[in-house]
């Protein structure tokens, strides 16, 4: 099941941010990144945020995030996380899947290290094209993808 979670309330964030630290562990080390800034958001960020956040609940644990940025151009996926317990289940897909579904935009987008082969197989298996590569400053190979949808 997906439900839109309510990142404004402490017990919820700590459980996204939990998600999130779990799942951004695992990218790190398929990076090989020493340092990885999304390991270092805090809490808070999670809490202040006016993004939205959905979760997929399997037996009511939540097992996977999709973080959601409106603009007036397109819908920006800035984050899609499964806890490691849970993952090669689906879970990601169908939250990118609901997303697509819930927001009438003609375009998304999304980005990744370019080494996150799960998430970078992922997007070209939903139909995201790759725009651009580019290096960090702090060492990672990142990928731009959109996805565009003619409604």
């Amino acid at each position: 099941m997906i439900k839109k979670l309510q990142n404004n309330d402490i017990k919820i964030s700590s459980q996204i941010h939990s998600v999130f630290q779990l799942s951004y562990a695992i990218e790190a080390e398929l990076l090989g990144a020493n340092d990885f800034p999304p390991l270092k958001r805090p809490l808070e960020s999670y809490l202040e945020s006016d993004n939205e956040f959905y979760g997929y609940l399997k037996n009511n644990e939540l097992a996977g995030v999709i973080e959601v940025e409106r603009t007036d151009k397109h819908i920006d996926i800035n984050s899609l996380v499964v806890k490691p317990k849970f993952f090669r289940r689906g879970i990601g897909k169908k939250l990118m899947e609901f997303t697509f579904n819930r927001f009438d935009s003609e375009l998304f987008i999304v980005e990744t290290g370019v080494k996150n082969k799960p998430a970078t197989e992922l997007y070209k298996k939903l139909g995201f094209k790759e725009m651009k590569q580019w290096n960090t400053d702090f060492g990672i190979r990142k990928i731009l993808f959109e996805k565009r949808i003619n409604n």
